[in-house]
């Protein structure tokens, strides 16, 4: 049963890439914001992205080729390189150094770079990924609200303070608890990848009692362990239906690659129409893109259910950006989504 939850089967084929990443990301500087993206010229982009059912709208994209199918309509020959990297810290960084041209993360992600980057690089928004609920899972049968969390427990998420997990974890502590204890959670979290939370959720019997994962990783944990429970959705403490996962680029790649950036925002609607319309092809594409080992008849339920929205048009992101601006996890105030998005046709409907 592990095997298939475990880094072998689910992240190992992008190991190489993700690493070369990094090394890239450390040896151009990453962590200083105020390096300069690499520049290159249109017909070519980089996309990192992460791992779950939230990236489905990549995954068909670029297992039907539309990204070069709609750069030709551009008068374009594009050429796409994808990476695979774990966690929003990972991804900014690949973002800042110039590694990658786009960047696949959660709204938190997003806010961070965004206020980092406010009058220097403009990291903005593309597009949404899609409505997906979150769910914090724990094996544990005594902890039914986060409330019930103690010092014996290790929650899992993506990044530490930087994924939107993170993020959302402390939004719903300050709903229960007030602004200022907004982090009470944080000395519980600890950073480890989808796939390796997944497994040590469904083995049990390890520190990690926790995991705010994304599908298909939460929904595996709850029909593999009978102890698995879900102890908060993220639709609960956004309001309702939201885009927890994002993409978002520079704004000098925008400027420099108008008809290559065009392409991109109208591949992704083309991968939302043909999930939309076809959710079995779409199971078998996430199954062939990520050679994941998931059980087929799990997976389109995934992504079949009521609860989840293929689309690129945001939704409900506002709240949270209004969180972390109000506990001094961003410096810059934003007073409407459309700060942190690009102006885009295709995203106007957003919030």
């Amino acid at each position: 049963m592990l095997s298939r939850f475990s880094p072998t089967a689910a992240a190992r084929p992008s190991f190489v890439r993700r690493l070369t990443a990094l090394l890239l990301s450390l040896s151009m500087g990453a962590v200083g914001v105020g390096l300069a993206t690499t520049a290159h010229a249109e017909g070519e982009i980089r996309v990192a992205e992460q791992f779950g059912i939230v990236y489905l709208l990549l995954n068909v994209a670029r297992d039907q080729h539309f990204i070069e199918n709609e750069g030709r309509k551009q008068g374009l020959d594009i050429k796409v390189d994808w990476v695979k990297l774990s966690g929003g810290a990972a991804v900014n960084d690949a973002l800042l150094s110039g590694a990658v041209d786009i960047a696949g993360a959660g709204v938190g992600p997003l806010l961070t770079i965004w206020d980092r980057t406010h009058g220097k690089q403009n990291v903005k928004g593309v597009a949404s990924l899609g409505n997906l609920p979150y769910y914090l899972v724990s094996n544990d049968p005594g902890v039914k609200t986060i409330a019930d969390f103690t010092q014996k427990d290790r929650i899992a998420v993506p990044a530490v303070n930087v994924s939107v997990q993170s993020r959302v974890l402390q939004y719903a502590a300050a709903k229960r608890w007030g602004d200022k204890e907004y982090d009470r959670l944080d000395k519980y979290t600890q950073a480890l990848p989808h796939p390796d939370a997944a497994a040590a959720i469904i083995a049990g019997h390890t520190e990690i009692t926790g995991h705010f994962g994304n599908p298909p990783f939460q929904e595996q944990e709850l029909a593999a362990n009978p102890k698995a429970h879900i102890v908060l959705n993220s639709y609960d403490v956004l309001g309702g239906p939201s885009s927890a996962t994002v993409l978002y680029a520079t704004e000098k790649f925008r400027h420099d690659n108008p008809k290559t950036y065009r392409a991109f925002v109208d591949a992704l609607a083309d991968s939302a129409k043909y999930i939309n319309a076809n959710p079995q092809g779409a199971a078998d594409i996430y199954i062939r893109t990520n050679q994941s080992k998931i059980d087929r008849n799990l997976l389109v339920k995934i992504i079949t259910n009521p609860q989840v929205q293929f689309k690129i048009v945001p939704q409900n992101t506002f709240g949270l950006a209004q969180f972390m601006y109000r506990v001094g996890a961003i410096r810059n105030e934003p007073t409407s989504w459309k700060d942190y998005f690009f102006d885009d046709p295709a995203t106007a409907a957003g919030s």
